[in-house]
């Protein structure tokens, strides 16, 4: 026999070769591995998948004028997202219901003002509920865009508000919330503090979506529990318009080796908007800074300063197992050996009725 022959006869498939191929809008695999009838392997091992899609921060800032007017001026972006594409687009902190930079609720130690009750009462009701009828309208938006949503909100509670984030699928439908945990600073007198249960990372068709709100992306143990789970694209709403808060989200990025948007929202001085604060009449109150950010801490998008507006990048998450080839901080590179993170995942009613 020949060595063109032997090489043929080497070359060619047995019996026992299976060969793999699926396609989907946004993904392509084709994996051919030699197996006997018996043998079984799970999907993932099988995989590897190549998925790029768009994704999109979109920077606004709150109406004075109210939450009806925000939510307004958010549907009004419903074309631009879908002709742009996009496949997720985040929204900054506190956006339905706004964000009071400024405001002190009449908080003195030792007693508070009739006039910040008055204002907390103003600000209560211009929170939503999580099954409220702007929570429908953007529900609506998200389907009609065939995009994910994840959105910035003040949540009414009964007579307590929480700073939360709303995840919802590109079918309509509200999956996941997360509240904050930890209020900065005099965010505290208005707002409640979010427990251990609304800390998902979802499975969406933009890939494993989860994040913080502001100033919860410096606390690690927050951000370990959210790698452990698989996060693909981090998600930030935020109102910090500093520049080393781009730092911190490229450090972030490049951390747990994901994509990353942050959106900030865009406020311009009180006196454009006609209201009155202790801050400087003509300068800017939220200036922005929405960014998107690779899984090697490279800008992709942004930032955006001084205005509103959409910024969108095309990624492609087969990217994310490229970055974590030399760091995993939830897999090789976490030494479980030796450090351990305990997460308490339970609801925390503040009254439990127990019976027999």
């Amino acid at each position: 026999m020949t060595n063109k022959k032997k090489a043929d006869k080497q070359n060619k498939p047995s019996d026992q070769s299976i060969s793999v191929a699926q396609a989907s809008a946004h993904s392509k695999l084709s994996v051919t591995t030699q197996l006997g009838e018996d043998s079984s392997l799970p999907d993932e091992t099988l995989v590897y998948s190549t998925k790029t899609l768009t994704v999109a921060a979109l920077q606004l800032g709150s109406e004075s004028r109210g939450t009806l007017v925000t939510l307004e001026k958010i549907l009004s972006y419903k074309d631009q997202i879908r002709d742009t594409g996009c496949k997720l687009v985040v929204m900054p902190e506190a956006l339905l219901g706004g964000y009071p930079k400024g405001q002190d609720f009449g908080a003195r130690v030792g007693y508070r003002t009739q006039k910040g009750r008055d204002d907390y009462l103003e600000y209560w009701q211009q929170a939503i509920t999580a099954d409220g009828p702007e929570v429908k309208a953007l529900c609506a938006m998200a389907k009609e865009a065939d995009c994910n949503l994840v959105v910035g909100v003040i949540e009414r509670v009964g007579t307590s508000l929480y700073c939360s984030t709303l995840y919802i699928s590109d079918l309509g439908e509200l999956i996941g919330k997360h509240r904050k945990l930890m209020p900065t600073a005099s965010e505290r007198l208005v707002w409640a503090q979010g427990d251990g249960s609304t800390l998902p990372v979802l499975q969406t068709s933009a890939g494993k979506l989860s994040g913080a709100i502001c100033w919860e992306n410096y606390m690690p143990a927050l951000r370990q529990s959210l790698y452990g789970q698989g996060v693909e694209v981090w998600c930030v709403s935020t109102v910090d318009d500093r520049e080393i808060w781009q730092a911190s989200m490229r450090h972030i990025a490049y951390e747990g080796r994901m994509f990353l948007v942050s959106a900030c929202q865009y406020q311009p001085s009180p006196e454009e908007q006609g209201i009155s604060t202790e801050w400087p009449d003509q300068q800017t109150l939220i200036r922005g800074g929405s960014v998107i950010v690779s899984p090697m801490g490279d800008i992709l998008a942004g930032p955006l300063y001084g205005q509103e507006g959409l910024i969108s990048a095309q990624i492609d998450l087969s990217e994310i197992v490229k970055a974590r080839y030399d760091l995993d901080v939830s897999g090789h590179y976490a030494r479980n050996d030796i450090f351990q993170l305990t997460v308490d995942a339970r609801e925390k009613t503040g009254v439990c009725f127990k019976r027999d």
